[in-house]
């Protein structure tokens, strides 16, 4: 499948190399394709990966994984007045949403989540890529564990939402390439308690309990 990935760190990153392993074709859609992070990230694929502007990336893929920090997302999907979206025209597009409303900066993680009850980034985004349909997937875990999801006997899972079941089902085939156990939450609306869940996982991580665990479903 053609995927564009926009944004080229450690999530975007780890998703575009392993999904480049899978044989999906990956192009990063970035501000500066030249820059040394994304043509690190680019070699971590064996050059198979490519590198383009967002609006060529966006271009590029059938889907489309959203891997911004959150203070950049709005300026990669919207047309702000007089100016026009980094990422096009995204009729038809399926946007995987792997962002948390966060500011990654330590004030930031001490703060939490900047939205949330009454919306969440999913819905927001939904808002601004206008004819897409948008899937809530990979908030809750770190990038860190991607290339490895067994945890003893159990696989990570990724919890997903959205509107459109057809969006859904392309999400858990991509999920389940890069190894994980699929769950349905719902309606994109879902993502107001995905997100918060995603932030547990931040804040346990940095809170001492470093990176290597997941939150799971388990099931009986």
């Amino acid at each position: 499948m053609k995927i564009g990935i926009i944004g080229a760190g450690n999530v975007g990153g780890t998703l575009g190399r392993i999904l480049t392993q899978k044989g999906h074709s990956i192009v990063f859609g970035v501000r500066d394709p030249q820059s040394a992070k994304v043509q690190s990230a680019v070699e971590a694929t064996g050059g198979n990966a490519g590198a383009a502007s967002v609006g060529e990336a966006a271009s590029h893929g059938q889907v489309l994984i959203l891997a911004t920090p959150w203070n950049g997302t709005q300026e990669a999907l919207a047309k702000p007045s007089k100016r026009i979206a980094a990422a096009g025209d995204l009729t038809g597009k399926i946007i995987i949403d792997a962002t948390n409303p966060i500011e990654l900066t330590p004030a930031g993680l001490a703060a939490g989540l900047t939205i949330g009850h009454t919306t969440s980034a999913a819905e927001e985004i939904a808002k601004w890529a206008i004819g897409a349909q948008v899937v809530k997937a990979f908030n809750n875990i770190g990038a860190s564990c991607f290339e490895n999801l067994q945890f003893g006997s159990q696989t990570a899972t990724a919890f997903i939402c959205g509107d459109s079941t057809d969006a859904k089902k392309i999400v858990t085939n991509i999920a389940e390439d890069i190894g994980f156990e699929v769950v349905d939450a719902g309606t994109l609306q879902q993502a107001r308690l995905l997100e918060p869940l995603g932030m547990l996982w931040i804040n346990l991580a940095f809170s001492g309990m470093g990176q290597d665990f997941a939150i799971n479903l388990i099931k009986r």
